[in-house]
Parts: C-alpha cells; sequence; structure tokens
C-alpha cells in the first residue's frame, strides 16, 4: 500500500478507502483499522488491525517513566480510535471529531491519503504540500530527543 492519494470526506465524514488498496486489506482479510495522532506532524496514522498490534504492544513495554516516551505513548495509545470496515464493500472509515482537528481537516472536502507500505497517513492537503516542498509546519514536533527504545521503532 504505496503512495499519494487525494479523497473526499464525505457529508458524515468519512473516507472510502481507494480501490487500489482495497484488494490488499481484503486479501489479508483486514476488518478492524485503527486511527490515531502522529505523534510529530498534524497528521493521522491509519493501521490496519494486525500492523496495530505489533505497534501498540512495543508501545506498551516501554518503559513509561520517561516523560518522551510517556508522551508519545499517550499521543499514539491515548488517542487510539478502532473501527470496521466492509471489506466487501466501499470500505467506508471515519474520523472521530477530536482526530479531523488534530489534523486540520476538520472542514476540509479533500485531503490527502498517503499509503505507507503497512499503514497509511492522513494529511491536510496542503500541510501535506508543504511537507514536500520542505517548508516546516507550526504545530510539526522535530526537536525532540528521542529515547533508544523509540528510535528503533517504525510508527
Amino acid at each position: 500500500m504505496f503512495g499519494f492519494n487525494t479523497v473526499s470526506l464525505d457529508a458524515k465524514g468519512r473516507l472510502s478507502i481507494p480501490a487500489r488498496y482495497r484488494s490488499d486489506l481484503k486479501s489479508q482479510n483486514q476488518k478492524k483499522i485503527v486511527i490515531t495522532k502522529d505523534p510529530q506532524y498534524p497528521s493521522l496514522k491509519v493501521y490496519p488491525a494486525q500492523e496495530w498490534d505489533i505497534i501498540s504492544s512495543k508501545l506498551k513495554s516501554l518503559q513509561g517513566l520517561d516523560p518522551i516516551v510517556r508522551n508519545i505513548q499517550w499521543t499514539i495509545l491515548g488517542n487510539a480510535y478502532q473501527t470496521e470496515i466492509d471489506i466487501d464493500g466501499r470500505m467506508l472509515l471515519r474520523i472521530p471529531n477530536d482526530l479531523k482537528l488534530y489534523a486540520e481537516i476538520e472542514s476540509e472536502k479533500q485531503i490527502a491519503l498517503v499509503g505507507m507500505g503497512n499503514k497509511f497517513e492522513i494529511w491536510n492537503i496542503n500541510s501535506w504540500e508543504m511537507r514536500q516542498t520542505g517548508g516546516s509546519l507550526s504545530t510539526e514536533i522535530l526537536d525532540v530527543v528521542l529515547p533508544e527504545s523509540i528510535k528503533s521503532m517504525s510508527f
């Protein structure tokens, strides 16, 4: 699941997974999807359940006394929203309002859905274009020194 897509949100705040990804999700029998905040950018991460189980297990096993680790756990685990999709239908994915607000897509009609191999990212189109041209976003967090336990993880 790779590549950039411009997708529309319907009146209920749902997006339809593009057809090019549906066969992958269907062949893997991925009915459950988890959406959560990206800890670095004003965007969202979308994980099929199988991938989410791996990520969440790793995050849960980390030492929560480190304030940076704890903040990342709060951001990713504490904001996770699990939903089911109809793998035989249009695969509609509803994004909760608090997550839309975080990713600055609450009033957008078009958003960026970026396939990142084992997950998707959801972006405000303008923020995505700004990052692609090297611009910085006022809400991104780039100057945090990550503990070794986090550096080896792929979110």
